[in-house]
């Protein structure tokens, strides 16, 4: 009898380890968002892939932003101050939203008089096992204090179970108060990365792509359905391809892509990409009390952007509207 309790014992405390294991693995599964005082922190499969940073900044952004390897995918400068990074356009954090001249007001750099995109109380979070929900609102403020607009922001990420790649949504409703707003015609702007510094095109072995075939300084203002900016990490090949979404206004957009690093979506910037004298072609307005939204997929992968299979990606994308 005393032999068959230490067995028992014994097999419940194997048992109880077991658990607590299986417990830690499911806990280490999916997405997990953690808020804070001035950021939210999201975890995909048990590790950090961004934080959305939202409190007494110039504007909201995310940062890091990780990918397949656990790679940082965005230059790390202003954030932090690494070596070996240039220190050019201070307002690139990593990745956000802003434009350069909304009912004339420069919301896109941080010179002289510029407008500030401020939160409006605390964003909201949900999950559901392998989708996270960031939701947000925010007062676009201008240098008098006056509020030019606001926005409503849905960020979406998911945990698949492919280790190559990375897939997130950002979307935007940009609505007008009691007088009209127009997001003037400039290339300032819009749904913008600033990649990692090894990625570029500049100084290293980058590239970019877009869905019309056309490559590298070749896609600077260029309409195309999605963009493709890849290069090395680590010796590796990473990349991040952006879609614009076919109920997008203007859709295609243009694309303010540049060899330094820049990688932005610019629905708003035809005469400054299309050479075109009148300098409010690309003038967008919206009526006093009406609204805008703008959606755009993100996918960090492995490899260029035929290895990652990145059209056929896009197809899977539009598919689901």
């Amino acid at each position: 009898m005393p032999h068959m309790s230490r067995l028992l014992i014994l097999w419940i405390g194997s048992v109880f380890l077991l658990t607590a294991c299986v417990s830690e693995a499911a806990i280490d599964k999916g997405v997990r968002l953690t808020p804070k005082e001035d950021r939210i922190r999201v975890e995909v499969n048990g590790r950090l892939f961004t934080e959305y940073i939202f409190k007494d900044i110039p504007r909201p952004y995310f940062y890091p932003l990780m990918g397949p390897g656990d790679v940082a995918m965005t230059r790390k400068w202003p954030m932090e101050s690494p070596p070996g990074e240039d220190h050019d356009h201070p307002h690139h954090r990593s990745l956000w939203f802003a434009h350069g001249l909304v009912n004339g007001i420069d919301f896109w750099s941080e010179q002289k008089t510029f407008g500030k995109i401020v939160a409006d109380g605390k964003p909201e979070t949900s999950m559901d096992g392998n989708t996270g929900v960031i939701r947000s609102k925010n007062q676009w403020v201008g240098p008098k204090g006056n509020i030019v607009c606001t926005d409503e922001r849905v960020f979406r990420v998911y945990a698949g179970d492919k280790a190559d790649e990375q897939m997130f949504d950002f979307e935007i409703t940009l609505r007008a108060p009691d007088a009209d707003v127009v997001f003037g015609d400039t290339k300032e702007g819009t749904m913008a990365i600033r990649v990692a510094e090894s990625m570029n095109l500049k100084n290293h072995p980058g590239h970019i792509v877009n869905s019309e075939g056309q490559r590298d300084d070749a896609t600077w203002g260029k309409r195309a359905k999605w963009c493709d900016y890849y290069g090395p990490i680590d010796g590796k090949i990473v990349g991040i391809a952006m879609f614009d979404h076919p109920d997008n206004p203007r859709y295609p957009t243009w694309w303010h892509v540049r060899d330094y690093g820049l990688f932005a979506a610019n629905p708003f910037g035809q005469h400054d990409f299309e050479t075109l004298d009148n300098k409010s072609a690309g003038d967008f307005k919206i009526a006093a009390g009406k609204s805008a939204t703008f959606k755009y997929r993100f996918l960090l992968h492995r490899g260029n952007e035929k290895e990652a299979k990145v059209d056929a990606r896009y197809g899977d994308y539009v598919k689901k509207r």
